[in-house]
């Protein structure tokens, strides 16, 4: 396959960024999306240029590290991350747009790089449970029902990538935010920080600067491991619970 590349380059932050051109040749279909930009990246180190950086790690769909906005769609045209998106979807000759993701909570570190440390932040916020010390319970020894335990794997699905982020016209947290507080807020192991936790977290994403939510559905929908756009009105029921049990107290 030959392909022709525009893809944004941006030295630093500071740094003014626009759309570069390149073309590369020999692409075979069964080359993952970042093999392909390796190939790239080839061409560029023989060239004595600059190559394009881009964030990865296990190259495997779980780590949520390859962010990137490819023709205009978070990690692309198939529902995956980028790193497991092959390019059989792509055609001889097509023309390929890469960006990084674009929200002003994730600024640009270089090229194809954001900083997504706002994340990290809101988990430390409130995305952990209480954890008492001494030997380990035995398995088993806190029932949970079927449904809460289904609810809460569905929600741990989330790798934490952005793609909600980049793909929701507002660039909102919603849907990242509301997977950490409804995967522990369901089980009994996080009942304690029930209502600190979903205060907390959606403080500190208030304090991010993410947009807010207008329920476009768009971040469900880009999504690589289909957390459901009712997660949102999950968190929100939370919130509002825990409000009100705040104001009764005061």
């Amino acid at each position: 396959m030959k392909l022709t590349l525009r893809v944004w380059r941006q030295k630093n932050a500071d740094a003014p960024g626009a759309m570069s051109t390149y073309q590369v040749d020999g692409i075979s279909q069964d080359m993952s999306f970042l093999e392909m930009l390796d190939t790239l990246n080839e061409e560029l180190i023989l060239t004595g240029d600059d190559p394009v950086a881009f964030d990865h790690d296990c190259r495997e769909g779980i780590c949520g590290a390859c962010s990137l906005v490819i023709n205009g769609d978070a990690h692309g045209p198939e529902r995956t991350t980028t790193c497991q998106l092959h390019m059989r979807s792509f055609q001889d000759g097509d023309t390929i747009d890469i960006e990084p993701w674009r929200a002003s909570a994730f600024p640009v570190v270089k090229d194809l790089v954001v900083d997504r440390s706002a994340f990290d932040r809101i988990i430390q916020a409130g995305g952990y449970i209480s954890a008492p010390t001494g030997t380990a319970p035995d398995a088993h020894a806190t029932p949970v029902p079927k449904p809460d335990a289904d609810f809460a794997f569905e929600h741990a699905e989330c790798i934490g990538c952005g793609a909600c982020v980049a793909a929701c016209p507002n660039g909102s947290a919603m849907l990242f935010t509301s997977a950490k507080i409804n995967h522990l807020n369901v089980l009994p192991q996080g009942a304690p920080e029930r209502e600190t936790r979903v205060l907390d977290m959606v403080d500190q994403m208030d304090s991010e600067g993410f947009g807010g939510c207008t329920l476009t559905g768009e971040c469900a929908t880009a999504c690589p491991k289909g957390i459901p756009l009712p997660s949102i009105s999950a968190m929100n029921k939370e919130w509002l619970r825990a409000t009100r049990k705040v104001h009764r107290q005061g």
